[in-house]
């Protein structure tokens, strides 16, 4: 990687990162003084686990739905092409620690929850691609391992 590129992820070293962990990952300012921060929220370590579709699909669906009745900031959940992670974007709320609770209450919800939210042909694209207990079960491990959530590299 001698050129950089102009997307964020491109440029990590993806060789030196240990999943589990949660890090800022941009800033990104608006023209009205508004700030959008994005965390990459890593599951799995790169290139050497991944997370299958129907459970990356409804932790997906799960995270979006509950993370938002813990913060009205959160802008936006989305997985990783790789599925190794999710982006989660929030709108001018900059508290690292109070997005690790973000993160750990709603990942608390999903361990409780008994139903993936609109997983049905009307409110979904692929309804056919899910797994409660998949999605479950992702969240169990990384919750297991909310130690290491702040240490990247």
């Amino acid at each position: 990687m001698s050129e950089k590129m102009n997307v964020e992820s491109f440029n990590l070293d993806h060789t030196k990162v240990n999943a589990p962990y949660v890090r800022l990952a941009g800033k990104k300012a608006g023209v009205h003084g508004d700030e959008i921060y994005k965390y990459d929220v890593r599951f799995k370590q790169p290139n050497q686990e991944y997370m299958d579709m129907p459970a990356l699909h409804s932790l997906e669906h799960l995270m979006a739905e509950l993370s938002r009745n813990h913060s009205e900031k959160i802008v936006d959940i989305s997985p990783m092409g790789c599925q190794t992670g999710f982006y989660l974007s929030l709108i001018n709320h900059e508290d690292y620690e109070d997005v690790l609770a973000i993160l750990e209450a709603t990942l608390t919800d999903i361990l409780e929850a008994t139903e993936v939210p609109a997983c049905n042909e009307v409110q979904c694209g692929f309804a056919a691609s899910h797994s409660l207990e998949g999605a479950q079960e992702l969240a169990r491990e990384f919750l297991a391992k909310k130690a290491e959530w702040k240490d990247v590299f």
